[in-house]
C-alpha cells in the first residue's frame, strides 16, 4: 500500500567561506561543492518531488545538484533565509555563547537581530504549509543550521542548542509526517 505520509528533508548548506557582507551571496568552498555532489548521491534514490530554499546562494548551491538530476526547479522561500543575528556582539570570541544564549532565553535578541521565537515564526509557516499542500510528497529543503535547528524545534523540542552545536556543513534530516501533519519519525542521514 502506497503511504501518504510527506518527507521532508532538512540539507544544512555546505561548507561556505565566511565573508563579511554576503550573507545572500557567498558560495560554497571546494570542498562544499564536493559534499554537494555527496548530497545528490544520497539523496537522489530517495526520489524527491519538490525543492524549496532559502534564498542564500550556498544552500541553493548545495542542493543544486540534486534538484537538476531529478529534472526538477528550486523555489526559493524568503522566510527560510538564516537567522538575523546581529554585528558586534557575535564576535568570534563571543559567537558560541552568544548562540546559546539565543536559544536559552528564546524571546532574547540582540540588537539588529531576530529572537528565536522570531525567526521561528516566520520560518515554520512555511514548513506547515507544505506539509498542508504537498501530502505525500518527497520534498527536500535548502537550510542553514540556526534556522533548521529553530524549524526542527517546533516539531521536536529535543532540538535545542547542543542539537545546532553538533550538526555539519552540510547535513541532512529525514522527518516524517503524518497526514494531519504531525512527526512520526527523525532520522540523520549524514555524518
Amino acid at each position: 500500500m502506497e503511504s501518504h505520509n510527506t518527507i521532508l528533508y532538512f540539507v544544512r548548506h555546505a561548507q561556505s567561506a565566511y565573508v563579511e557582507g554576503s550573507e545572500w551571496t557567498r558560495g560554497l568552498t571546494e570542498q562544499g561543492k564536493r559534499d554537494a555532489e555527496r548530497v545528490k548521491d544520497l539523496l537522489t534514490g530517495e526520489q524527491p518531488d519538490l525543492f524549496v530554499s532559502s534564498p542564500y546562494r550556498r544552500a541553493v548551491d548545495t542542493i543544486l545538484p540534486l534538484a537538476q538530476a531529478c529534472g526538477c526547479e528550486i523555489r526559493l522561500e524568503e522566510d527560510l533565509r538564516e537567522r538575523a543575528l546581529s554585528g558586534a556582539e557575535m564576535g568570534k570570541d563571543r559567537f558560541f555563547d552568544a548562540k546559546r544564549t539565543l536559544f536559552e532565553q528564546q524571546d532574547f535578541a540582540y540588537p539588529g537581530g531576530e529572537s528565536s521565537n522570531e525567526a521561528r515564526r516566520r520560518a515554520s509557516p512555511v514548513i506547515a504549509d507544505l506539509l498542508k499542500r504537498h501530502t505525500g510528497k518527497r520534498i527536500v529543503i535548502g537550510t542553514h543550521g540556526d534556522i533548521m535547528t529553530l524549524m526542527l524545534q517546533t516539531y521536536d523540542p529535543s532540538c535545542d542548542f547542543g542539537f545546532w552545536q553538533n550538526t555539519t556543513m552540510p547535513d541532512i534530516y529525514k522527518l516524517e509526517f503524518d497526514m494531519q501533519g504531525e512527526l512520526i519519525a527523525k532520522r540523520r542521514l549524514w555524518g
